[in-house]
């Protein structure tokens, strides 16, 4: 059964139970959701959207979103997300590379059209409307029928697209649905990524949609959030570690039984932080990447005193046992994962030869992170295999310094030699974190104001900027 089915049936069970609550209070039931995207798919189709079209859509992540996407996939289109991170460049490159027959767009987003030129060529502009005849029919699609094309974040190169199909999503469905099994009849999601909205509305689970800017999680307010939280008696979190930095600074627990984490390095501080700001929760920690989420979790509370040592003393960052559904193998110290929710190759095949291997009779992909498994089944993170320097990979330092006093963040600068560490923070006394760092393959340490952080979540070590900064 695919995402939009399960929706439809979730919404025929619960009809009165609230699908997704947006940032500014406006809620919506399952069974009104799905009323309002057969209004869509009815006025779509007679504006000429059919099976396999490719829809661009640039719209705010709010209940208007989540009802656009059910309409499409009941009319067994495509939808494209350009990189938003990536703003205008993002919205070019995904025209550029997945050339769409419509475009929707929203809000202000409908202001585009000044600014993009390659919009006039899309031969159809569709909009939202909610009033008129709603539809109940959905387009049968195969498993293999590609459902939706995103891209990666471009950090490590250009963005590249990822078709990801209703199989696929299926798939992939299965895995989270594992991990965020709801423990009560009243579990209320606060969800700052947008795709596990989809998976929630699959599960019959309410999803709460973030008041902070989606693009600037760094600047969300502690007691912002726990407002939020106490206001919809939400009961879980799926955010980014950024979001688990601002809760752990906050002084206030914000009383969720979970919280699910990853899009980033959830780091031995930033745990130890959260756990005392929250003593009750339960954290978990996701690895993953857009190309194969999860790889594997790691519940805090597991880590035992060893573990914590060997972090702190340069073995790398835990990551937890893979899930059951993805085969691990590390390759010249690179995490290579294959599964049914892994992506086998890229739109058009461009970045295939780089970032995909076949071994085993089977296509893995390659994560880009250095790793190595431990005799326990245990995946460690040893940080991006392509930012090594001096012998060393970025979490062998990075995640030692963060144990250091005073140290705030740290970043290595890659293929720099002797390996220098970019340590952000207030060093206790001159010398200090110099004279930790020479027991670390003889690192040496600058202190710099900022380290730059990656612009989807700010929770990654930008080592293009870093380079930059660090330039003589």
């Amino acid at each position: 059964m695919n995402l939009i089915e399960k929706f439809l049936q979730t919404a025929a069970t619960t009809p009165n139970k609230l699908a997704v609550v947006s940032g500014t209070g406006e809620a919506i039931t399952f069974a009104e959701l799905a009323r309002r995207s057969g209004v869509l798919a009815c006025r779509w189709e007679r504006e000429g959207i059919g099976t396999g079209d490719r829809v661009l859509v640039a719209m705010p992540v709010g209940i208007d979103l989540y009802a656009a996407i059910a309409a499409l996939w009941r009319l067994g289109a495509v939808i494209v997300f350009p990189e938003p991170a990536m703003g205008l460049a993002g919205l070019k490159h995904a025209i550029e590379m997945t050339r769409p027959d419509a475009f929707l767009a929203a809000g202000a987003y409908r202001l585009l059209r000044l600014f993009v030129p390659g919009l006039w060529t899309i031969g159809k502009h569709i909009r939202l409307a909610t009033d008129g005849a709603a539809a109940d029919g959905l387009e049968e699609v195969r498993p293999e029928h590609p459902a939706l094309i995103s891209f990666t974040s471009g950090s490590t190169g250009k963005p590249k697209g990822i078709v990801r199909s209703h199989g696929f999503l299926a798939a992939q469905n299965a895995c989270v649905a594992e991990l965020l099994t709801p423990k009560r009849e009243d579990e209320t999601d606060l969800v700052a990524f947008p795709v596990f909205v989809i998976s929630n509305l699959g599960q019959g689970i309410t999803s709460v949609l973030p008041n902070w800017k989606l693009t600037r999680h760094d600047q969300a307010e502690a007691s912002t959030i726990v407002s939020l939280i106490r206001t919809h008696s939400i009961t879980r979190a799926l955010v980014p570690p950024s979001i688990c930095q601002v809760l752990a600074r906050g002084g206030s627990d914000p009383g969720l039984s979970d919280i699910f984490t990853g899009g980033g390095p959830i780091f031995p501080d930033l745990i130890e932080a959260l756990s005392a700001a929250a003593p009750q929760t339960a954290l978990t920690c996701v690895y993953g990447s857009t190309e194969a989420e999860p790889i594997s979790h790691l519940h805090a509370s597991d880590i035992s005193a060893k573990q914590w040592a060997d972090m702190s003393e340069g073995r790398g960052l835990l990551a937890g046992v893979p899930v059951a559904q993805t085969a691990v193998k590390i390759i010249d110290d690179e995490i290579v994962v294959t599964g049914d929710h892994v992506n086998k190759g890229y739109l058009d095949g461009a970045g295939d030869d780089e970032n995909k291997v076949r071994t085993d009779g089977q296509i893995w992909h390659r994560t880009g992170d250095a790793g190595a498994l431990d005799s326990d089944g245990n995946l460690w993170l040893k940080g991006r295999w392509s930012a090594k320097a001096g012998g060393i990979y970025p979490f062998e330092a990075e995640v030692a310094a963060r144990s250091w006093p005073g140290v705030e963040q740290a970043a290595l600068l890659p293929g720099s030699t002797p390996p220098m560490l970019a340590i952000q923070g207030r060093e206790p006394a001159r010398g200090v974190w110099q004279a930790r760092a020479d027991g670390l393959a003889g690192l040496q340490v600058r202190q710099v104001n900022e380290v730059p952080l990656d612009r989807r979540h700010r929770s990654k070590v930008d080592y293009a900027r870093l380079r930059g900064m660090m330039a003589p």
